[in-house]
Parts: C-alpha cells; structure tokens; sequence
C-alpha cells in the first residue's frame, strides 16, 4: 500500500515525501479513503498510530483556499496536543501556498487569536473551552464549517469537556464532515457518535503492541516510604537527560518538586491547578533545557512530546494500562531510544502483571540502587569536575602559587591541603552516602523467604558475604578496575579474551564491585596466559590480575596483594 493509492492529490504526496513517509499506517491506510469520499469516521486506535495524518491529509487536500472563514475545526483535550497538531498540518501543507492554521487554546491572549481570525484563517486546532469563549463572544464563526475532528474524545469527556463538545457539534453546519478519535469506546462517546454523526464508518486499529520496542521498562519493589529515596537514588545513578516524573494527584506532583529542589535538581511541577502561562514557560524550559525534571499528572502531560526526554518514572504506578501506555509514550519516540521505570508497592505486584500481559511486553525488576552504586557515581562525577577544572590553565596557574604559598608557611603535605580545599568546596553535604542502617524491602523480603539477594551467601556467624564457591575448574580472580572507572562486563570479557586468548567458556560469573571486579576463570590458567594478561589494560588501567582471597582485602589493598603469579615449574 502506498499513499499514491489512497487517492490523495500532488501537493499531499509531495509533503509526504519531504517528511520521509512512505507507506501508511493501518489507521491512515483506512481512513484517508473514507474521509476522501466525505464518509462520517469513528476511529478507535491507541496513541501513536498515526492519526493525525489520517485526518490531517484529506482535510489539506480538499480546502477551499479562496474560502476566508473557517472550513476545518479540530478539537483536541489539552494545548500541547492542539499545538502538535497544529504543527502537523503546517508541515503537511508545505506544498500548498497561503494555507492558515491558527491554534485557540486558554491561557493565550485573545489579542493573537482575534487579529489571525479577522485575516482569515482555513483550520483551527482548538480546546474545547477556548472555542466555546469564541463562540459565546461572537468572534469566531463556523457557519461555514465543513470539516470537524474530535480528537483524543475520551479525554476530552474525562476531562469535563463533555457539555462544551456537544454544544460545537450541535451549533455547527449538519452538512459538516465528523471524524470522531478516540482510545476507547464508553457509552458516552458511543452515544456522541449516534446523535452527532451522519452513517459513520466505525475503524479499530489494534496494534500487536502498546508500548514501543525503543523503551526499556523497568520496575523496583519500594514500599510507600522508600519512593523519595529510591527516586533520589534513581536520579543520581541514571543517565539521563531531561524527565518526567508522575504522580497520581496534584499534592504529590507539588511535593515531589519541592522536595527534588531542596535537593538541588531543577525540577518543576505541572497539574491541573497550574495556570496555562506558567505551564506554558514550564515546558519551554524543560525543552530548552533550562529545565531538567517535570513532575506531572496525567491529564496535564496530556500530548506532551519533548525531544529530550530519556526517562519517564512512574513514581506512583497509574491502575489501568492504558495510562501506563500513555505516560511511557512520552520518551522513546520518534525511534529514538527511551527508559521507563516504574515503582511498585509489595500490593501492587498485580499491576505490573496486568501491563505484561496488556501489552505483551515483560517488565524487567531491578533492585534499589545501592550505596555503593550511589556513591561510585558521585566520586566519577567529582572525579570529572576535577578533570575540567584541570582544563583551566591559567586559574589552575593563579591557585598553584597560592597553595604553594600556603604548603611552604604552614608545612602541610599537598595532598593535606587539596583535600582541604575539596571540603571546603563541597560544603555541609557529604560527598559519600552512608551505609543504609535498615535493610530495604527487597531485602527483608527474601530473608524472611531464607534467600540472599545478589547472588550471595552469608557466613553462618552472619558475618561479611562472599561469593558462592566457583564451579570446578573454575577459580576466582580480581582485578583492579571497578564501577569507579565505568567498566562493564562486555569490556572486561573482550580485554580478557583479546589478550589472553581466552574463549568464551573460559569465563564464569563477573561481580562488578566499587573500585575492583571478581572474574571466574580457569584455575589452570597457563603461565604464557597469565604473562600476556600482566599488561592488559581497561579503561586506561592495569588490571593487576591476582587471585582473589575473599578475605579483608578485598576492601583495600593489602601490602600481600601483589599481581599474581602462577608458580614456575
């Protein structure tokens, strides 16, 4: 199927190739025609479908551009969503010369809206609460409609639009043209499409899968209290960009936000009590990058589509799948690659259950990150500051004259006063978080189930863990490169395997820990092996390869640790 055979004319075809589609989605594929053959439409299909385009492209194709007053009036539940689709039909339009789309929304000044409509304008792409403002002012006229779209109407309904949306149907043209869109099929909608539209062909789209292949999910067991923590803990360990953090009521989003500043995170809240042009500025800055973490309900990241955003969190997992479809739809879009993670309460394990099986997608749990992981993180982070400020020649210059001023006068080792200025730098918050005195949920969990987490066992004195006894053959070594230096069991295995000329089988389980890393390998590693792997190298580090002991060295070097050696024969 092509676009060419759904009967659209040059200019669409033209548009359409400069955007780089090629072929149509099921809801474009059969609904263009129909609407191209001025058919009422009821379309049910899920966000992300493609629907915009398949309204968008038979309305541009048969406008009337001598026609002054308006011919196409697009409804849709939120601004951001009335703004994307704005955007879509100026794209769409590209071939077409003097075509008008004016966006009418609140929260805007009439000022814009009133000098656009008294030039003239083809489609308005509006909320229902702006064009009834319109209507009941007597400055906007659709007595001329021929086109009206209901886009997103179970939102619109949810959301208290209802009386106004039946009220533009009911006053508008009866010769107009309906498409009606929408996720679900309620009474109320039902209902709608029975009064309002004319012998309208019903279209379902469904899709083999909710959620895009492009976003990795994830979920955590955090018990009620833990979710500020964890959030903290997620935000300090993850890379991410720009993200939106939801919560299920308006307070949550606002105490979410408050207490992300406090922590020094340039975060904001948006709900529905948030006054459109602070709402407005919010979101500019999250784009432009001002702005790093949105915290957001539902209705209010309602068509919401940010480039930026790398990472949705579900602080408060939603109760029905089609939110969680929605609220993850925010990344990962346009192809590009996007994280989920959601955080789950022990009762609320069913859930994630329920959006496996709606979306036919497996939800991967991973544990809280750790203090370690945490602080790994942070020293990489002070690491890096240190480099750049090592960029800075001639202040590096200006400051060397001052601490040898002060190394010479008081007698202090260098070291002493670098670590001195460090504090002095970081001020009254540790830079190192402290070892969790309470086990987490998690962890409670399988102790009372008798099981250890991690892959570990514990002495029976209850003492420091160690890691379960390698397989026969096998023997565990350690090398001295870590979390700290960003290394990954990929890396490993490949430097391992290159220098070494080692196989795959000749690996066992890898620990990644802080500031080393335990390898199984053969216990009968040649001494041609072991020579070749003396000087290997990750991450710019010698991996000073030894057995390990599993003893107390294994927290710092012990004047015994020397790079191992397999005895001459």
């Amino acid at each position: 199927m092509t676009f060419a055979a759904l009967g659209l004319g040059d200019s669409m075809l033209a548009a359409l190739r400069d955007v780089g589609y090629e072929t149509p989605s099921a809801i474009q594929a059969a609904t263009i025609p129909t609407l191209l053959a001025g058919r009422d439409v009821v379309g049910l299909a899920q966000t992300g479908t493609g629907k915009t385009a398949a309204f968008a492209l038979p309305i541009l194709d048969r406008l009337d551009l001598s026609q002054k007053t308006p011919q196409a009036l697009v409804l849709a539940p939120t601004r951001e969503l009335a703004l994307q689709v704005c955007e879509a039909f100026e794209k769409y339009a590209s071939h077409l010369r003097g075509v008008h789309v004016l966006p009418v929304y609140g929260g805007q000044g009439y000022g814009v809206q009133l000098s656009a409509l008294r030039r003239g304008v083809h489609v308005i792409v509006g909320t229902p609460g702006r064009i009834m403002d319109h209507l009941e002012k007597g400055t906007l006229d659709l007595t001329e409609l021929k086109y009206l779209v209901l886009d997103e109407a179970d939102e619109m309904l949810k959301m208290g639009f209802a009386e106004d949306v039946e009220t533009i149907l009911a006053d508008t043209p009866d010769t107009k043209q309906v498409a009606l869109f929408s996720a679900t099929m309620p009474p109320a909608i039902r209902r709608i499409s029975q009064q309002y539209l004319h012998d309208p062909e019903e279209i379902t789209v469904k899709t083999k899968t909710t959620t895009s292949s492009t976003i990795t999910q994830r979920y955590l067991i955090v018990s009620f209290q833990q979710k500020m923590d964890a959030l903290t803990r997620i935000l300090e360990t993850e890379n991410f960009d720009g993200m939106i953090v939801f919560g299920r009521t308006k307070s949550v989003t606002e105490e979410i936000a408050e207490k992300l500043r406090a922590r020094g995170y340039s975060a904001a809240a948006i709900n529905g009590d948030v006054a459109q042009p602070v709402r407005e500025k919010t979101i500019n800055q999250l784009k432009s990058g001002k702005l790093d973490i949105l915290v957001a309900t539902d209705v209010a990241a309602r068509g919401l589509d940010v480039e930026r955003i790398s990472h949705v969190v579900n602080f408060d997992i939603p109760t029905d799948t089609e939110s969680y479809v929605h609220r993850i739809g925010r990344t990962g879009r346009a192809g590009r690659s996007g994280d989920a993670i959601s955080f789950v309460t022990p009762r609320e394990r069913g859930l994630v259950r329920a959006i496996e099986r709606a979306t036919r997608q497996e939800l991967t749990e991973i544990p809280l990150p750790s203090v370690d992981e945490v602080n790994v993180t942070r020293l990489a982070r002070f690491d890096d500051r240190i480099t750049a400020a090592l960029g800075e020649a001639e202040r590096i210059d200006r400051f060397r004259d001052i601490v040898a001023h002060y190394v010479r006068n008081h007698d202090v080792p260098e070291v002493d006063v670098a670590a001195a200025l460090a504090v002095v730098a970081q001020g009254e918050s540790p830079l190192l978080l402290e070892p969790d005195s309470e086990p987490s949920h998690r962890e409670r969990f399988e102790r009372d189930r008798g099981e250890r987490p991690g892959g570990f066992d514990r002495d029976r004195d209850g003492g420091e863990r160690r890691p379960r006894t390698p397989r026969e053959g096998m023997a565990t070594y350690r090398i001295a490169v870590g979390k700290r230096h960003r290394v990954e069991p990929r890396q490993i295995v490949g430097a391992l395997a290159n220098e070494g000329g080692l196989k795959r089988d000749d690996f066992g389980a890898i620990q990644i820990r802080p500031d080393f890393s335990l390898v199984e390998l053969p216990a009968d590693l040649s001494r041609a092996t072991l020579d070749r792997l003396e000087g290997t190298r990750i991450s710019g580090r010698l991996i000073e390869l030894r057995l390990d002991t599993g003893g107390p060295g294994r927290g710092a070097r012990r004047d015994d640790d020397r790079p191992y050696r397999k005895p001459r024969h």
